[in-house]
């Protein structure tokens, strides 16, 4: 037990090296000056150093073998802290400390890039520190590989999402192939035969949307002591424990794209800070993986503020906010611009019978990236062809092709397929918690956030990794991850089926 205990300790101190490291990463993406860049890349790469350094001892071995002998007599969410830990020591101890540093510095050197590479819709000035960048990706995944027992890919996806394999998602992957093409087909005739929404009229100001956003973030259950709300070239959620801070992008032109991405955050943030408070700062405390994660956000922007009982809520709440009235600003245009199916070119844009071919298109290149049967230079090229093949679109720029990403400048390579992994769990969990509460949607219509809630709370949020996803999908759902819970909320949305 003392072994176990010694442990606990160890990890906590990880734990506080991760939320410092956290904290200086927003910060790189949303008040840093540029000029702050290079001395922010050495504080990310000491920080992940020592790290590395604390994880990989000789007496965190020790403390594990210790510790796993006299395992029998834990309870069940120590015995499964236990094996969180063994799985983080298992990756930390297969790169060394040199390969971890040097990926932190390249990772930070093209993500400052990818900024303005972006802005020129100039990929060829990205590509040397994207090229750095995957090639310390695929060091990584060989390492991690050989003492995994992997394929470097899979041991790029273990990081992201504990479990997940190739050989899982490929089947998943191959019957979103065979039924979303017809669907799609199905609701864009569908939405044809019937007058288009209305546009929104804009400008919206950014303070008005901002201020709408709070209030979003407020209904849905945000904690407003313990996180915040910014701007950022990319939205993302991230920070540290008990201080979570959330990312959008505004466009006076377009209210929707920022509220949709408050929102998307929202639910990361949401799962952040209900995670278990007895176990803060443990592995098993933890989020589970990225595929529940991106549930708990797409369960919010997706299954909850796209349906219609939410659209009686919110449009009344946009006309106070910008002064608008008029059919434009009714519920059920507001809803029907928010389920309109239409092919675009930007991932985080999309609605979400099309979403999921963003997702199919970066799967297959980053698979091929990693195992060296396409380039960087032939990237672009790549990401165009599948756009046309996939979408029906012919990309115009490297901007809203390639580049619109920041992730594989990032260095999370492994990570895209749990978004659409993550769209599948959301759908299946939305349907278990309208069973099991006949007020969840008509508490949406009033931005009563609490049923839904207060049943992912219990049931998602305070497992941490308790269990693997499965694991705490079956518990909750009844089944493992599948796409009949998917297939089946499409079809009722947007066909109309019962």
């Amino acid at each position: 037990m003392q072994a176990y205990l010694d442990l606990e300790q160890r990890f906590a101190r990880l734990h506080a090296l991760g939320d410092a490291s956290g904290i200086l990463g927003w910060d790189a993406q949303t008040l840093m000056p540029d000029g702050a860049a290079a001395g922010r890349a050495d504080q990310l790469a000491v920080l992940k150093g020592l790290a590395h350094d604390i994880l990989t001892a000789p007496e965190t071995a020790d403390l594990l073998a210790a510790a796993e002998d006299a395992g029998t007599g834990l309870d069940p969410w120590r015995r499964a802290n236990l094996r969180e830990m063994r799985r983080a020591y298992l990756h930390a101890v297969s790169v060394p400390r040199d390969v971890v540093e040097a990926n932190s510095r390249a990772v930070s050197r093209s993500e400052m890039t990818w900024r303005q590479a972006r802005q020129d819709s100039d990929f060829a000035s990205l590509a040397p520190a994207l090229a750095e960048v995957l090639r310390l990706q695929r060091e990584i995944g060989r390492a991690k590989g050989e003492r995994l027992g992997l394929t470097p890919y899979d041991a790029l996806l273990d990081g992201y999402d504990p479990g997940l394999r190739q050989g899982r998602i490929d089947p998943l992957f191959a019957q979103l192939r065979d039924f979303l093409p017809g669907l799609v087909a199905e609701a864009r005739a569908r939405q044809a035969a019937e007058p288009a929404p209305i546009p929104l009229d804009g400008p919206f100001p950014v303070e008005r949307q901002r201020q709408v956003g709070l209030a979003l973030m407020g209904a849905v259950g945000f904690d407003f002591t313990r996180g915040r709300l910014d701007v950022s070239l990319h939205p993302f959620c991230g920070g540290a424990t008990d201080d979570v801070r959330i990312t959008t992008r505004y466009d006076e032109a377009d209210v929707t794209r920022a509220l949709l991405g408050v929102l998307h955050e929202t639910g990361h943030a949401l799962y952040e800070q209900g995670r278990p408070a007895a176990w803060r700062g443990q592995p098993v405390g933890e989020a589970r993986g990225m595929s529940l994660h991106e549930s708990q956000s797409l369960i919010v922007e997706m299954q909850a503020c796209r349906s219609r009982a939410f659209a009686g809520y919110l449009a009344p709440l946009l006309r106070d906010a910008f002064g608008r009235e008029g059919p434009a600003w009714s519920a059920e245009n507001l809803y029907r611009l928010h389920v309109r199916v239409e092919p675009g070119f930007i991932r985080v844009d999309a609605d979400e019978m099309t979403y999921p071919a963003h997702i199919l298109l970066r799967y297959g290149l980053e698979t091929a990236m990693i195992a060296g049967d396409l380039t960087v230079a032939d990237l672009p090229g790549a990401f165009n062809d599948g756009m046309r093949d996939l979408l029906g679109l012919q990309v115009p720029n490297d901007k809203l092709g390639c580049l619109q990403d920041i992730h594989w400048p990032g260095g999370s390579w492994g990570y895209f397929p749990t978004y659409t992994l993550g769209a599948m769990a959301a759908a299946q969990l939305f349907q278990a918690a309208q069973a099991a509460q006949d007020d969840l949607v008509p508490a949406l219509g009033r931005g009563d956030f609490t049923p839904l809630r207060t049943w992912l709370r219990a049931r998602v949020h305070e497992r941490g990794s308790l269990l693997d996803t499965d694991g705490i999908l079956e518990e909750a759902t009844g089944a493992p991850l599948g796409t009949a819970a998917f297939r089946r909320h499409l079809e009722q949305r947007y066909l109309g089926t019962a």
